[in-house]
């Protein structure tokens, strides 16, 4: 699987160096252009993909230019306007540290377009891109990330600047930062036949140590609070600390890597996240989740139910307060972890089962009241997606309720937002809306075969 999540196990930098390919590959000559122009997708995609390049280019009185995208506000989980204006300040300032301990004087321009929407504003970033090549005087080297990397951020950045390169003539360096972490030296979509590395001094191997230390934001902790590690992890960083680094030229990815990413994340990917902390999401701890809950249960439009489904039970915080409202009460979960959490928590509720299974793959064949559908559909591609909500309509009896809460900020490893998912529920012909909640965080949607309201079908209409 692709992988965003440096914390997740990876390919080692050692199995790299242990490939006698990195070593042997071609030089890259950087003294054929007049200036070169770096443009990363977030701020710290510069240093780390081209840190050594830009140092190299300093010391070589090659004038560079580092432009930067997006505003990075997708790091770190920030849910209030302030806190996400503070996280993006910071981050530009780490980089205008970072460029300036790489080569100082150089100058940097922030285009500042969402972080997670270089898909959706492919347009303006190209045309401005453009604009800033035109304005370059000489011969320009066009910096950009790898068609290849994976990450569809770095990937349609990557399209954008090789249309920008071949309309205005320009020779085009791509660099990779997630195929460190995802591929292997063994694996077939590494282009080591287009690959040349650019052999860096100690002074530019210093100041890339250095610049990526000035990124504080992203190599430590925030907090103590689940959810707030360290984004750039010690062992995925290794790949950034060679006496060289790797480039890319004349290469187009022969398979849409984005077909990796937009597939439904499997078991395996919740399994290391339940490994590394017990309560991931913040369930128990976080006055968000708690009211999000609470908002939740007082959407439902019947005070008890007598059977129940909850798809993606997580450790059983939830699961616990629709006990107290169902006679029979099944929760299932992909991950083994939180099914054991779940079943502690709910031991003494003999009335609810908590199994560990992917509804992508096997829907239970039984008649529910209601189906819980909680900040779990955003995992699934579009296809599964709609297998899922077919199976959950199918499976409802005629007055039967369909409950979805969904997280509306995009996250990279996640196939979709929660807002495709709610739309997907929308356009369900057998499904009626009760009851809709948004917030700029979340949307909360209640939905039935039944379109009567709460008050016709207590007989107060």
């Amino acid at each position: 699987m692709v992988s965003f999540d440096s914390s997740l196990p990876g390919t080692a930098a050692e199995a790299w160096a242990a490939d006698g390919r990195l070593a042997a590959l071609p030089a890259l000559d950087i003294d054929t252009s007049d200036r070169a122009m770096v443009i990363a997708a977030h701020p710290d995609d510069e240093t780390l993909g081209a840190g050594g390049l830009i140092a190299e280019c300093f010391l070589r009185g090659i004038p560079v230019t580092v432009v930067i995208v997006t505003d990075g506000a997708a790091s770190h989980e920030a849910s209030a306007p302030d806190e996400i204006s503070a996280l993006v300040a910071r981050r530009e300032q780490e980089a205008r540290t970072a460029v300036d301990i790489l080569a100082p004087g150089s100058s940097v321009t922030f285009l500042g377009f969402p972080d997670g929407a270089v898909r959706e504003q492919r347009d303006a970033i190209q045309e401005a891109l453009t604009s800033l090549v035109e304005q370059s005087a000489g011969t320009t080297t066009l910096v950009a990330p790898w068609r290849g990397d994976g990450h569809r951020d770095h990937r349609v950045l990557g399209e954008i600047c090789a249309d920008v390169s071949s309309a205005a003539g320009l020779r085009l360096v791509e660099y990779p930062i997630w195929m460190w972490h995802w591929s292997t030296p063994e694996n077939a979509t590494t282009p080591w036949e287009n690959m040349q590395a650019l052999q860096l001094r100690p002074q530019s191997v210093a100041a890339k140590r250095r610049a990526i230390a000035a990124y504080e934001s992203q190599i430590t902790a925030g907090s103590a609070e689940p959810g707030d590690e360290a984004v750039l992890h010690p062992k995925f960083l290794r790949h950034f600390g060679r006496s060289s680094e790797t480039f890319i030229l004349g290469h187009t990815p022969a398979v849409e890597p984005e077909s990796a990413e937009s597939a439904s994340l499997p078991g395996a990917y919740f399994d290391a996240t339940y490994a590394r902390r017990s309560d991931p999401w913040g369930f128990e701890t976080r006055w968000y989740e708690n009211r999000k809950r609470a908002l939740t249960l007082a959407a439902l439009p019947a005070e008890h139910y007598e059977s129940v489904f909850e798809i993606g039970c997580s450790i059983g915080v939830l699961t616990e307060q629709l006990a107290a409202r169902s006679a029979s009460l099944l929760s299932v979960d992909i991950s083994q972890a939180a099914v054991e959490r779940a079943r502690d928590r709910l031991a003494s509720q003999a009335h609810v089962t908590i199994e560990r299974s992917d509804v992508g793959q096997r829907y239970p064949d039984r008649r529910f009241d209601l189906v819980v559908f909680s900040e779990v559909g955003y995992y699934f591609d579009e296809a599964t997606l709609s297998t899922v909500i077919n199976r959950i309509v199918e499976s409802l009896g005629a007055s039967g309720t369909v409950v979805a809460c969904h997280w509306r900020h995009p996250v990279e490893d996640y196939p979709l937002t929660g807002d495709t998912v709610h739309e997907a529920l929308r356009s369900h012909s057998g499904l009626a809306r009760l009851a809709v909640h948004v917030e700029e965080d979340f949307i909360l949607e209640v939905f039935s075969p039944d379109s009567r309201s709460v008050a016709s079908r207590t007989g107060l209409v």
